[in-house]
């Protein structure tokens, strides 16, 4: 009688979950029968935020303090993670909490319509804070309309690296201000001719453009040299085919019919990683300090941190603003789960030092302070954090991106293989701001 007591409230208990139409994957057995909300999070490889067990022990850390959400994990390389992604978009298999910056978030996905607005996460404390490091963060985090689709985490600068000790021997340190960590166009190409003549590598360094990888070293040596801008002001058009512009494609062009620079088009900014380390090439436009971190154990010199060449002396730098969006899967309590997740990552006082260590990057927050204090890493990251003050206007976020990057290569391609460079420009600006237009309606 009391077994059949037992099993008349367990079909009630299971009838009424289902009648109430709750998101539930599990049922609690051992001290209450509350419903546990199933979420996803895919992450790019953004420092050790590729690494598993580094992630792990942060979702167990998060669960042990939320017992009702359950988080599912996966990982996703640059090379296919987009075309993933896209994929699971179209499916209708978004995962629910995804990692990564504005490019992607706010004005791919974001104009997509298929994340969820994240003003409630944006605090007047919040915003304070972030916009006390730099405002142009919240700017990036939300469109034109101010509606927020990144909560950000960290950010960093994108630069380049040199072989110190094989500029050392080629007598190009002369071409270097190690002060400032800048040097002029003039010396760049100084510098590049002294290694070339002196037989160390097989060439001093590689315009890359076998896809979209690494990208933001091409753009940044090319904007760089003579001052041209990618785009205008307000973000309302690509212009790089500008005078200034077409002026850094030639130099590079000549640079390589000299033999003093090369380029490839089958390889992206991960195949220049690895020449770099193995002392092929002397130098990198695709350092930054997560990067300098992954490949310690395989370099045998000193990786250099550098701005990229300019006329004006006055670089201006890429930056990475790294965070957390939400697709917006209509179902209320994973959107609630998942907006859980991120302010544990991002604004938990313990969790947040740890989740921007883990990035190998810096913090939004001003309140945070400098992570690496006291670390192994706090010499390391100080270079880096000198870089910070070289950021740039972050035109990412402009519109047609995701259409740019892929015009962007293939430009590289036609002016490296002889079209004339005013041309490829003009051709790639025309698809790249009719991508904008396509966007915008």
């Amino acid at each position: 009688m009391k077994n059949g007591k037992k099993f008349s409230l367990l079909i009630i208990l299971l009838s009424s979950l289902v009648l109430s139409g709750c998101s539930v994957s599990t049922v609690s057995s051992a001290s209450s029968a509350s419903p546990v909300t199933e979420i996803d999070l895919w992450v790019y490889q953004i420092g050790n935020f590729g690494n598993a067990e580094t992630v792990q022990a942060f979702i167990d850390d998060f669960q042990s303090q939320h017992p009702d959400i359950h988080v599912n994990v996966d990982y996703l390389d640059y090379t296919t993670g987009d075309d993933q992604v896209n994929a699971s978009i179209a499916a209708g298999t978004e995962p629910d909490v995804i990692m990564e910056g504005p490019e992607r978030l706010v004005t791919n996905w974001g104009a997509k319509g298929v994340m969820v607005e994240l003003s409630d996460l944006w605090t007047d404390e919040a915003l304070a804070d972030i916009n006390a490091t730099n405002p142009v963060i919240s700017e990036a985090c939300r469109n034109s309309e101010r509606m927020y689709y990144e909560y950000p985490l960290c950010i960093n600068a994108h630069c380049m690296a040199i072989n110190y000790e094989m500029f050392a021997k080629a007598g190009a340190l002369v071409d270097i201000n190690m002060e400032t960590h800048t040097w002029t166009t003039e010396q760049f190409v100084d510098a590049c001719q002294k290694l070339a003549a002196s037989g160390l590598c097989d060439t001093p360094g590689i315009v890359y453009c076998g896809g979209q990888g690494g990208d933001q070293g091409t753009r940044a040596l090319i904007t760089n040299m003579y001052g041209a801008q990618f785009t205008n002001a307000d973000h309302t058009a690509y212009t790089i085919n500008s005078e200034a512009g077409i002026k850094a494609m030639n130099e590079l062009v000549s640079m390589c019919e000299e033999g003093v620079f090369s380029y490839n088009a089958g390889i992206q900014a991960s195949d220049e990683l690895k020449n770099f380390a193995q002392g092929s090439t002397a130098m990198s436009l695709a350092w930054n300090s997560s990067n300098e971190k992954s490949y310690a154990d395989q370099v045998s010199f000193t990786p250099y941190t550098m701005t990229f060449p300019t006329d004006s002396g006055e670089p201006q730098l890429c930056g990475g603003i790294w965070g957390f969006g939400v697709f917006n899967s209509q179902d209320d309590a994973r959107i609630s789960a998942a907006k859980e997740l991120i302010r544990f990552f991002c604004d938990d006082p313990v969790q947040r030092v740890k989740s921007v260590q883990a990035a190998r990057s810096f913090p939004v927050r001003a309140s945070i302070g400098n992570p690496y204090q006291g670390t192994a890493d706090e010499q390391r990251m100080s270079t880096y954090q000198k870089m910070l003050s070289y950021l740039g206007d972050y035109y990412s976020i402009t519109p047609g991106w995701s259409a740019q990057r892929t015009a962007w290569w293939t430009m590289l391609q036609q002016v490296f293989h002889g079209t004339d460079a005013q041309t490829a420009a003009d051709q790639y600006v025309k698809i790249a701001n009719a991508a904008i237009a396509n966007e915008v309606k």
